[in-house]
């Protein structure tokens, strides 16, 4: 800012008569020189008079001059003030650190305080804290509420430097927070604010609805309730959101389309979508219970594009096992329900046409390269080791990718690697894998369908072809643009799924026993020996792999602990903290166990056999994270738990990995979610 001495100015204004006056001497001593010396005197007496008239001039008004000066600046001053202080606009300075130094009228009857009131700015608006005064930006903004109005408050800091200059006699500090003040000015958004929120709650939100077990429910009853079973299940649906001002429309014979709005979105949300178990309560003699799967999309300015949202948050929900609702807006994603078992499908029509389009993909490709999830355990492998069978069926060249295979499947990889019948680059590691896969390969993920959790993520964005084969309920994360996905909730174990894909895969496959042996140990593992997670399909996977050579004796041997694996375990077992009265928490300490992450799962599973304990957490510290297995039998879902920690698994099987911290402070996080889904009511 320029700066302006106004006292300066004024003695410049009043000293221009003597200037004149100079120039007059100038124009005599000419006169004297050139025009004679009666012209020159003549201009002598004119100079003595105007000097004359000049003085008493100056004399008189000079002191009469300041004091008008000095009366018109105080007035102006006092105008300006004036009109701060009876602005219409709230205005208030403040220091620093946001007490009030100063506040206008307006200010003063918003707030109801007095004008020497210089208390903290958020004992009024507890809104504006330290954190949101303004910084280095120098201005910033916050939304407060007061007597039921919005308010945009605007702060911004004045540096006092800017206002003292131009005035010397004033010595201030460089230092800008002690020579600064915030300036707040209050903008009333009421009327803004509540066109904002209504138009928020009037956006338009679609749904998808599909009946989970519409087959399956149809035959639980005989075929004269059939038609009524619909009917009130239908009736249902279209009350449900018909209450809250919807448009429900039926596509197919189990599918539905629904548009609600935002506003009505919440009011189901609180009520955590009742439409799941208000269905489940129509029974007319059906022996299975309806359950439906929701998808809910919104957020984007397209109708199409929420629409498609929809669309994919159902296909989120049914690969979760079904009977929840997926809400999805944008990236953020969030789960209703699923807190019980998915429905077992007796039909193998789906694994018989992703057989064939597996079979499909690899013809058309140079070799295949398969993979599960990091530390792979007996469920991997042999999930693996089917679809190498069913590309070797082909002649295909096949790959499984595995580094470092830990001890729980090192005998099935030695017994490979050492039978004649199997390529010496059967099993190849991750950078060896990264070298030979290219655009015309297929990458096949078993076990998993997270791309963080695969042996080698780079490996699914170094070929536009890669297929998912998994059980596990999908989260947000999972493989996207997957050309094939085979994800069933439903099923026991990966090598379940895949023994059916060998069946239905070629005519002249033929699992070898070694094959049949490392997939049957898949499936014993996942099910405890048969005990969990079993149904009709899983039996009758394990009798195809007993009927091409699986030997259970053998099995068994492979399946044989260590004595330090044990007491590993009898340890883990016998220290256990009964929490919440029902959740059976452990430590397994890792020291000395090649495989600590297996241990801490038997560990897990034995703790299910205590009276009383509904769910088992078990905690291992291995490659500088914290592994927590999670196992429940059937009355809590810790697939919800895990995935609060950021895992996910099955409603009875979970996992979760917590990097960077150690094992008490995973037990810290892991009972204060407990707590919290406990109030939430989600437990």
């Amino acid at each position: 800012m320029e700066r302006v001495d106004i006292k300066t100015e004024v003695n410049r204004y009043l000293q221009r008569p003597f200037h004149f006056a100079i120039l007059w001497v100038i124009t005599d001593i000419l006169l004297f020189a050139f025009s004679g010396r009666r012209a020159g005197l003549i201009g002598t007496a004119g100079l003595l008079l105007y000097l004359l008239v000049a003085g008493l001039f100056y004399g008189r008004k000079k002191s009469k001059l300041s004091r008008e000066l000095v009366t018109f600046a105080a007035r102006y001053g006092q105008v300006q003030n004036r009109l701060l202080k009876e602005f219409v606009l709230p205005y208030a300075l403040l220091d620093s650190h946001g007490t009030l130094l100063w506040m206008n009228d307006a200010f003063a009857e918003l707030s109801g305080k007095e004008e020497n009131y210089h208390k903290n700015i958020a004992a009024i608006y507890p809104e504006i804290t330290g954190a949101r005064l303004p910084g280095e930006a120098m201005r910033s903004e916050v939304t407060v509420e007061k007597n039921g109005k919005t308010y945009r408050a605007a702060l911004q800091i004045i540096v006092m430097e800017e206002l003292l200059e131009g005035i010397e006699f004033i010595d201030y500090d460089e230092d800008l927070e002690r020579n600064s003040v915030i300036a707040l000015y209050l903008f009333d958004e009421t009327e803004y604010a509540a066109l904002r929120s209504e138009r928020e709650e009037n956006r338009i939100v679609c749904g998808a609805l599909s009946i989970d077990n519409y087959d399956e429910a149809l035959d639980s009853v005989d075929e004269l309730r059939r038609s009524l079973l619909l009917a009130l299940v239908e009736r249902k649906i279209n009350k449900y959101f018909t209450d809250v001002d919807g448009i429900v429309r039926k596509t197919e014979k189990d599918r539905y389309y629904f548009t609600i709005r935002k506003k009505a979105l919440d009011e189901l949300e609180a009520k955590k979508f009742s439409i799941l178990e208000e269905v489940k309560t129509v029974n007319v003699g059906n022996e299975t219970a309806v359950t439906i799967s929701v998808g809910i999309g919104y957020g984007d300015n397209s109708f199409l594009q929420n629409a498609e949202t929809a669309r994919s948050a159902l296909e989120l929900a049914l690969g979760r096992g079904g009977d929840q609702v997926c809400v999805k807006e944008g990236y953020n994603t969030r789960y209703f329900g699923g807190k019980t078992e998915s429905v077992e499908k007796y039909t193998r029509v789906k694994a018989r046409v992703k057989a064939h389009a597996l079979r499909e993909i690899m013809d058309a490709k140079s070799d295949v390269f398969i993979m599960g999830h990091k530390i792979p355990d007996t469920d991997a492998l042999g999930a693996a080791v089917g679809i190498y069978r069913c590309a070797r069926s082909i002649d295909k060249p096949a790959y499984i990718v595995v580094d470092n295979p830990p001890d729980s499947i090192k005998p099935f990889v030695d017994g490979f690697r050492n039978n004649p019948e199997y390529a010496d680059r059967m099993f190849i590691g991750t950078r060896e894998a990264m070298t030979m896969v290219g655009s015309s390969s297929v990458v096949v993920v078993v076990d998993t369908n997270k791309p963080a959790y695969t042996e080698c993520e780079d490996l699914l964005y170094m070929t536009d072809s890669v297929v998912v084969l998994d059980h596990h309920r999908q989260s947000r994360d999972v493989i996207k643009k997957a050309v094939l996905s085979y994800i069933e909730p439903y099923a026991s174990s990966a090598c379940e799924l895949v023994t059916e894909i060998v069946q239905y895969f070629d005519e002249k496959s033929k699992l070898k026993p070694l094959e049949a042996d490392c997939l049957y140990a898949g499936i014993m593992l996942d099910t405890s020996n048969f005990l969990t997670r079993t149904g009709v399909r899983t039996f009758e996977a394990a009798a195809y792999l007993r009927r091409n050579g699986a030997d259970v004796i053998r099995i068994r041997k492979m399946f044989r602990e260590r004595m330090e694996d044990l007491r590993a375990k009898s340890k883990t077992i016998a220290e256990a903290e009964i929490f919440e009265s029902c959740f059976a928490i452990s430590e397994c300490e890792s020291y000395g166990l090649r495989n600590p992450t297996v241990v801490a799962a038997q560990a897990a599973n034995e703790l299910l056999s205590v009276m009383g304990v509904k769910a088992s957490f078990v905690l291992t510290d291995y490659n500088e994270q914290t592994y927590i297995s999670a196992r429940a039998i059937d009355e809590i879902n810790v697939q919800l738990i895990m995935e609060r920690l950021g895992g996910g698994g099955h409603l009875n099987i979970a996992g979760a990995q917590l990097a960077g911290r150690t094992v008490p402070e995973a037990i810290d996080i892991l009972k204060n979610t407990i707590v919290e889904m406990q109030k939430e009511g989600e437990i």
